[in-house]
């Protein structure tokens, strides 16, 4: 089934703040702008978000019309969207592009740890099944930080630029992001990639301390600190909604 809903504690309101596909219910966030001439929809990487933008002053009801006609197209474009399910069910988890099988110690207690058995990699993680997403999760933000903290620290010194902070999110759309001041974030879903792709995103946040956009001489910075830049990328493009599916 496909509806529209709005939230329960709050007036009703002429626009939509979510979508129901399916039975599922995903956030949507609705942007004016003021030289679009027509709505435009976007699955937000994951399939955990939707994404509209309207001409300014649009009524709310060519909106719901517009989601309307477009419900196919949603239920089409987000059964292609890998649904990774409880990750105690999947029992694997890539950390720094290797796959890695997840099992449970047995203990209560205890942070997850990387190790080899029979040659194949596994992530060891302690406490009750219910809780492995989010211990798994906290490895992943170890793992983020420790990578990004050195890259970053190197690329800066490369450039000669400083950073001020480095913060970590679980964002539904962007890799990173930096400041003008020299503020730093980065997604700690990252760890999950390959160590070019980790180096690529801590080049492309540093790039930008030099150069606040991403003209020619922003990417030819990026380059210069991360020559698999272009590689990167396309692992991104190809594979960073994979990433973005994955359920804690």
């Amino acid at each position: 089934m496909f509806g529209l809903s709005r939230k329960s504690n709050t007036p009703p309101a002429p626009r939509p703040d979510s979508v129901t596909v399916n039975g599922r219910a995903l956030p949507l966030t609705i942007r004016e702008n003021a030289r679009a001439t027509r709505m435009t929809l976007r699955i937000e990487p994951g399939g955990q978000a939707l994404k509209l933008t309207i001409p300014r002053g649009l009524p709310g009801h060519e909106v719901d019309a517009f989601l309307t006609r477009h419900h196919a197209w949603l239920m089409t474009r987000l059964a292609r969207v890998p649904d990774s399910g409880p990750l105690a069910e999947v029992g694997k988890i890539a950390i720094r592009g290797v796959e890695h099988r997840i099992e449970m110690t047995g203990k209560l207690r205890g942070l997850a740890e990387q190790t080899e058995i029979d040659g194949v990699a596994v992530l060891r993680v302690a406490g009750s099944p219910e809780h492995t997403g989010r211990r798994v999760a906290d490895h992943l933000k170890r793992v983020a930080r420790s990578e990004l903290e050195a890259l970053v620290a190197g690329h800066a010194a490369r450039l000669g630029e400083t950073v001020r902070s480095i913060s970590y999110k679980d964002t539904k759309s962007r890799w990173g992001s930096c400041t003008s001041k020299g503020n730093l974030s980065f997604s700690w879903r990252i760890a999950m990639a390959p160590d070019f792709v980790i180096d690529y995103l801590a080049a492309h946040e540093v790039a930008h301390l030099k150069e606040m956009n991403h003209g020619p001489r922003f990417w030819a910075t990026c380059r210069e600190l991360c020559p698999r830049t272009d590689e990167a990328k396309r692992w991104l493009k190809q594979n960073g909604s994979r990433l973005f599916a994955v359920s804690f």
